[in-house]
């Protein structure tokens, strides 16, 4: 079942990992955060902030964070 998990969970994105992570965390009850923290390798902080957005029902459609699209790479100058 934990190998099943993990799979489902490499092919999700960034925030409905945060989700799924928060619902299976709920599923748990007392301990769920810490559990599937070490199983996902999450924060415990992360799964929180994703129960919250559920059960405030603050979830974001359709926004996904773009990859690599922090500062441009510099060229090395090369000496003469």
């Amino acid at each position: 079942m934990k190998a099943a998990i993990i799979l489902f969970y490499s092919l999700l994105d960034e925030q409905q990992r945060r989700l799924f992570a928060a619902l299976e965390s709920m599923k748990l009850g007392h301990g769920g955060d810490s559990v599937l923290a070490e199983v996902l390798g999450l924060d415990p902080h992360t799964i929180a902030r994703g129960r919250r957005q559920l059960l405030d029902q603050d979830v974001e459609v359709g926004r996904i964070r773009q990859y690599a699209l922090g500062a441009n790479r510099l060229e090395k100058k090369r000496p003469k």
